[in-house]
């Protein structure tokens, strides 16, 4: 731990207080992805705070695991290249900023299960709330239920910062090569990032059944990421920060 960057090191010991927090409340009937996890803007539990503490709440021990792992292979590396200041802000704001892209989608969602409700039917699902969901209450019409879940559902996780540090490694290092399993060869970082993002497009876009996985959110930290480094790129170009 003490070869970790201090800002890595940081983010990894918090996300993992967070998940043993979330683990012990539980045991008290306390479920913090509730109150932490990011909610629709329209839904009665959202609030501004939640673009952030979304980050630090994970829905298991994988989730957890693979998102930290990630942070600690790549972004200790970005954040002896950059500095602590710049590694946290570009976690944070890239963070946010897929925070900020999965309520969008989720708008387009809401909007458009909506238009095809009726008002009655719409003021239902309000009135309903969380706890139709908490209840597992099922709703004869299936555009009820599809909205009830868009307004109750709660987005958790580091993986739009951790897709924004996996882009920030491609452009950094894009000739990197890198051991992929099963790959039996190496690919260059550039390819394995693109891969990535061509997967995360596709997933989102078959929106299929029982995918409860936040695709356009992940998208969400890569694009930040790219234009984040991009202004730095242009505003300190010349300055070593950036390598082929």
């Amino acid at each position: 731990m003490n070869n970790i960057p201090t800002v890595t090191k940081n983010l990894l010991i918090i996300n993992v207080l967070m998940f043993l927090g979330t683990l012990v409340a539980e045991s008290y009937g306390i479920d913090l992805a509730d109150y932490l996890g990011l909610h629709f803007v329209l839904s009665d539990r959202f609030n501004v705070g939640q673009l952030i503490t979304y980050m630090f709440m994970h829905a298991g021990f994988t989730h957890v695991f693979f998102n930290m792992f990630a942070v600690w292979m790549f972004g200790r590396i970005l954040e002896q290249v950059w500095g602590p200041k710049r590694f946290l802000a570009y976690y944070m704001i890239c963070g946010i900023g897929a925070g900020l892209i999965q309520e969008a989608v989720t708008a387009v969602r809401y909007f458009t299960i909506e238009s095809g409700m009726s008002p009655e039917a719409i003021q239902a699902v309000f009135e309903q709330g969380s706890k139709a969901l908490q209840s597992n209450m099922n709703f004869v019409d299936p555009a009820m239920a599809s909205l009830n879940l868009v307004l109750n559902s709660s987005t958790v996780g580091a993986s739009g910062a951790v897709y924004a540090i996996l882009l920030g490694f491609g452009m950094l290092f894009p000739n990197q090569p890198m051991f992929i399993f099963p790959l039996p060869f190496p690919i260059k970082a550039k390819y394995f990032v693109m891969g990535y993002a061509l997967i995360e497009l596709y997933s989102g876009l078959a929106n299929s059944a029982g995918d409860n996985v936040a695709h356009f959110a992940h998208l969400g930290g890569m694009i930040f990421g790219f234009l984040l480094i991009m202004y730095w790129r242009n505003k300190n170009r010349g300055n070593g920060y950036y390598y082929n």
